[in-house]
């Protein structure tokens, strides 16, 4: 449910389901290996669709429920600059669990990003990072690559986390 006074700030609302780019977007994809077993990937499931793995990254979290669903606004908090969003889909199945959220005014960027934990048949856990991106303000233009490989080291920075959480629930 999209507010029309807070609307997105990208037209292809959802693109990250499906692992789509829009055109003059950033396209940004990375897998973490987080373990392997069901534990894990309960433990994973959880931390990411409760927003553990963002507060254990030290990341401020502002959302308006305890759990992603789609129409949740959360806001991410990095220091100063806070980046509000809204979850815009989310899965929970047998193997796979996670959601993503796209950019609504006043964030730093324009676009989506997903977190999504799957685990594959020989059980093993993985973390997949996907979102598309460009930027919205000034001072994220005049970053250009940087500012996308700040983007790269967050996600990275996701599944090392997300890892060390769940290190605890191994076979």
């Amino acid at each position: 449910m999209v507010s029309p006074d807070n609307p997105f700030t990208y037209e292809d609302v959802g693109a990250t389901r499906d692992g789509r780019c829009p055109p003059g977007f950033h396209p940004l994809h990375l897998r973490t290996r987080v373990g392997e077993g069901e534990a894990v990937f309960r433990a994973a499931s959880e931390a990411v669709m409760t927003w553990g793995m963002h507060r254990a990254m030290g990341v401020g979290i502002t959302a308006t429920a305890d759990k992603a669903a789609p129409g949740v606004d959360v806001t991410v908090g990095l220091g100063p600059l806070k980046a509000p969003c809204r979850v815009v889909w989310t899965v929970e199945e047998y193997r796979r669990a996670g959601w993503a959220y796209g950019t609504l005014p006043g964030h730093p960027e324009r676009g989506e990003e997903a977190f999504v934990v799957d685990r594959t048949g020989d059980g093993t856990v993985w973390l997949t990072v996907t979102a598309f991106s460009r930027a919205a303000k000034w001072y994220t233009r005049a970053g250009g690559p940087a500012t996308r490989g700040l983007q790269h080291a967050y996600a990275r920075r996701c599944g090392t986390v997300l890892r060390r959480l769940c290190a605890g629930f191994e076979p």
